[in-house]
């Protein structure tokens, strides 16, 4: 149309050609926005062409970030529409209304130039808020594995604390019948008893280990027992134990369950790994610390193989951790063994 346009107000051969290469130029003003804009000049100079120094102007605004070059763009395009052409017309033209046509250009061309521009922070903003919606996405996915992470640490320590404790007891009492029995088919049915309490322990302690591999350290999320459950734990635990001492009362119920959590796996340990053997536990609190003592003697009769992995043992230490105390285990010199945990009296 602008073409058209020249061709119809008798414009000469030189402007239709200029007009023509500037049409065609916009065809690929998306990735050669500046020399389309540059080749619109002696068009808009020459010609009073309209399309191409707009959408020229348009497609640089909403590509380029410089607004120094987008300001003299558009008063370079301001400058070419309103100069008289040719020059020497000027001397004679009105210089009044020549600069009346170039303030009135100059905001005919911020037009486009501002759209662009809108465009650009508008395409901006929409990229923004898809990197935050992506990084809520994110966030979200973490959290939801952190939660299945802490819930899966806790299940471990669960199925090691009871079902590892519970199962264990049965091996013990299974190895006991079957050595004092007096019945071939008594003894072959603690026997059968004992191998499969045995096998179920190692299959428990591969499950807690793959538990384990992707859980963190967390508090406990379902209710747990107390130190008003530590005289029945001591009770059927199966071995001699004597309980000394007692803890202040009103203290927290972290401290009471990491108390138990500590004495059910101290014999838990003993009827594994040291049967016949007698174990002490003693409560005590003073000065800014309180906790619990676990000794064992040493084994009586020959150990029964079964499996065991530690696990137990560093879970006692990241629940003494978690309270910011301390637990230490090994062994003592009449070959027996000791648990000591120690925590700050102002845990809670």
């Amino acid at each position: 149309m602008d073409v058209w346009l020249q061709l119809h107000h008798g414009q000469g051969t030189v402007e239709a050609a200029l007009s023509a290469a500037a049409c065609a130029a916009l065809a690929v003003r998306r990735r050669l926005p500046l020399p389309v804009f540059l080749l619109s000049l002696p068009a808009a100079l020459f010609s009073s062409v309209v399309v191409v120094p707009l959408a020229a102007l348009y497609t640089l605004a909403e590509r380029s970030r410089d607004r120094r070059l987008l300001t003299v763009c558009a008063t370079a395009s301001a400058v070419a529409s309103a100069l008289p052409w040719p020059l020497s017309d000027y001397a004679t033209d009105d210089r009044f209304w020549t600069f009346v046509d170039f303030v009135y250009l100059l905001a005919t061309a911020a037009a486009p130039v501002f759209l662009g521009q809108l465009v650009q922070v508008r395409r901006d903003v929409a990229a923004r808020l898809a990197e935050v919606e992506e990084a809520r996405e994110h966030e979200r996915r973490l959290h939801a594995q952190s939660v299945l992470a802490r819930e899966r640490a806790q299940l471990a320590r669960e199925m090691h604390d009871v079902v590892s404790h519970q199962v264990s007891l049965i091996a013990v009492r299974a190895g006991a019948l079957q050595v004092g029995a007096r019945d071939a088919g008594t003894r072959e049915a603690a026997r059968t008893i004992r191998r499969l309490s045995v096998t179920t322990l190692d299959e428990l302690r591969h499950m807690v280990t793959l538990l384990r591999a992707s859980g963190v350290r967390t508090g406990e999320l379902t209710p747990q027992p107390t130190l008003a459950d530590l005289r029945q734990l001591i009770d059927t635990s199966g071995i001699e134990v004597t309980l000394e001492g007692e803890l202040p009362p009103g203290i927290g119920a972290p401290v009471q369950r990491a108390v138990y959590r500590t004495v059910q796996e101290a014999l838990t340990n003993v009827r594994k790994h040291a049967p016949g053997a007698t174990a002490t536990v003693r409560l005590w609190h003073g000065g800014d610390g309180l906790g619990v003592t676990v000794t064992n003697t040493a084994p009586t009769r020959a150990v029964l193989e079964l499996p065991g992995s530690r696990l137990g043992l560093i879970g006692l230490g990241e629940r003494a951790e978690n309270l910011a105390g301390s637990f230490e285990a090994g062994p003592t010199p009449d070959g027996g063994y000791r648990a000591h945990l120690r925590l700050p009296a102002t845990a809670d």
